[in-house]
């Protein structure tokens, strides 16, 4: 069993066709020589039978003994008289005692018996009729007889079914062989498409056989799988040249300080140095933290799911704040959602930072709730909570890209602003592993940032109310 367990499909699957069509042709072959055998047996005994009652017939008709002649495969006749003597018998048994010893019981004209050895040579079987026949008030009983049936019947017949029986086993086990080559020749095309992709070429698919079968599901996979890789080791790539980049400046520009503070000792300000660095430290410190963050949303590390009152939050983050610009309030109470209140701290932060940094003079800051519109992840209603600025805006064809990490979009949106870039990515990542959805709206000026979360059941008190965005 170990043996065969290395053994490749292929071989396990023609060994066991092979063994399977071996035994189903055995049995076949002997259930087709069974019934061969009991037929012919069935037949031969009819013939005895026919031979002895022609015998009897004679003998009831005329009255008088009949000539004894062999007949085909019947050869062995006797006529035994009432006294239990053989009278006459065909040349094979003249002068031999009675071939059988039983006779037809229970008013039954005929019976038949399998008899060995007695009168005939050796140990040889025969089958033996009995005919009772009644003659001038006297029994007399009539045997016939005739060799039993060989169990194989006839070696030719046999030796054609053994035949038969081989061909079919080696040609189900041949066709099973081409089957499985045939079906696995899919599977051995993908084995080696995948041996040949690698890091340097991760665009390569395994090609997809045209049959609609499991091998087909099994490629589609394969193929969805190496798209998912290719996304990773792209977006993976792309954030650490994004990130060698970003960490790069800060970096830069604070060995240039330091360089020059070295170069001119005499004419340099500790403090300046200092306020400097700190700069540079800082905004390190700060792409390091979002890139952990990063990091932790996509291992999809567990969070709590508590219920969590929005407007309650955003209440409680504005007040902590010290904006530099004005932040107006358009709250409605107890607008529920189930969510992890640190990372939706988090994200209402990054929103209000984003706004901050890129308005004139005021900011805008609405928690509402609203209909699902047909969303099956807004079944229970939504939980909407809109960041407006009125600063320069977003162009509408331009509004995914902010979202991609370290993008920028002009001047007015620069590293110099104070973003590390990954505030909106990390925004959103937290929105979709909440169960929501962050978009950018149209609104007269400025940038609309529109976050939508399930409602949680338990604020469910009627339908929600009929309240949409603001500006579509």
């Amino acid at each position: 069993m170990e043996a065969v367990r290395g053994w490749s499909v292929r071989s396990r699957f023609t060994l066991f066709s092979a063994v399977v069509a071996a035994l189903l042709c055995t049995l076949c072959a002997t259930v087709l020589m069974v019934t061969i055998h009991r037929l012919v047996t069935g037949y031969l005994t009819d013939e005895v039978a026919s031979a002895g009652g022609r015998v009897a017939s004679e003998l009831e008709v005329q009255g008088r003994l009949p000539d004894l002649l062999a007949h085909g495969q019947i050869r062995h006749i006797q006529m035994v008289g009432p006294q239990g003597a053989v009278v006459a018998a065909t040349d094979t048994m003249r002068g031999k005692p009675p071939m059988a010893a039983f006779t037809p019981e229970g008013g039954r004209r005929t019976a038949h018996s399998v008899v060995c050895g007695g009168a005939f040579p050796g140990r040889e079987c025969h089958i033996v009729v009995a005919h009772r026949v009644y003659v001038n008030g006297g029994k007399w009983t009539i045997y016939s007889a005739a060799p039993v049936i060989p169990a194989l019947v006839d070696g030719r017949l046999t030796a054609l079914v053994l035949g038969v029986g081989v061909l079919l086993t080696i040609a189900i086990s041949y066709l099973g062989n081409r089957i499985v080559a045939c079906t696995l020749q899919p599977v051995e095309a993908i084995r080696s498409e995948l041996d040949e992709i690698n890091a340097t070429c991760p665009g390569r698919r395994v090609p997809v056989p045209e049959s609609h079968d499991e091998i087909f599901q099994l490629a589609e996979s394969v193929n969805h799988t190496l798209g998912r890789l290719q996304a990773a080791m792209e977006q993976q790539r792309r954030l650490t040249s994004d990130a060698s980049h970003d960490l790069r400046s800060p970096i830069t520009a604070m060995r240039a300080e330091v360089e020059d503070a070295l170069m001119a000792p005499e004419q340099a300000d500790v403090n300046v140095l200092g306020v400097a660095v700190l700069s540079g430290l800082d905004r390190l410190q700060a792409i390091v933290r979002d890139l952990l963050t990063i990091a932790r949303l996509e291992a999809g590390m567990p969070c709590a799911r508590d219920q969590v009152d929005l407007s309650e939050l955003v209440t409680s983050e504005m007040d902590a704040r010290h904006p530099a610009k004005r932040i107006d309030r358009d709250l409605e109470e107890a607008v529920l959602v189930l969510a992890d209140r640190l990372r939706l701290a988090r994200l209402i932060t990054n929103l209000v930072d984003n706004a901050e940094r890129h308005a004139d003079t005021a900011i805008t800051v609405r928690v509402y709730r609203a209909r699902g519109g047909g969303d099956r992840r807004f079944a229970t209603g939504a939980a909407v909570l809109e960041v407006l600025d009125d600063g320069a805006g977003i162009d509408p064809d331009k509004r995914e890209l902010v979202f991609q990490r370290f993008a920028r979009l002009d001047a007015a949106r620069s590293r110099d602003s104070g973003g590390t870039g990954l505030g909106l990515p990390i925004a959103r990542q937290i929105a979709e592993t909440t169960g929501g959805t962050l978009t950018i709206g149209d609104s007269p000026r400025g940038a609309r940032f529109v976050l939508r979360l399930p409602l949680a059941p338990i604020a469910l008190g009627g339908p929600p109310a009929p309240r949409g965005d603001a500006y579509g």
